[in-house]
């Protein structure tokens, strides 16, 4: 069993910059890759990134590339996505999302609104 915690969203202009975290609670996350995922009103869920145990390898979707940035602290317990350039088509909920024994672990997502 692990709980994840989504911090960090908010309303931002576009060309922002934000910064979210997702924190693990209950059981370590630095033995697992983690993903973080968004769902814009209406739509389903989609990938956004993924991170490695080492932090070595990292994937994005092709909207986010270059100005997304996936990051971890295992010390910390944590994994970050650093996001620069904000647009309007980033307003989604932001979930990070970590597989453990073949089940799904999500958190409770964080609101990112892209408007001017």
């Amino acid at each position: 069993q692990v709980r994840l915690v989504e911090t960090g969203g908010g309303l931002v202009l576009p060309g922002a910059s934000l910064t979210l975290s997702c924190a693990g609670f209950g059981r370590s996350l630095s033995i697992y890759d983690m993903q973080w995922y968004r769902q814009a009103p209406g739509t389903v869920r989609e990938f956004v990134a993924f991170i490695s145990v080492s932090g070595i390898r990292t994937n994005y979707a092709d909207s986010v590339k270059g100005r997304f940035t996936i990051s971890r602290d295992n010390t910390k317990n944590t994994v970050y996505l650093q996001m620069n350039s904000l647009k309007a088509e980033d307003t989604a909920i932001y979930y990070c999302h970590v597989v453990i024994g073949g089940k799904d672990y999500w958190g409770q997502g964080t609101q990112v609104t892209v408007s001017s």
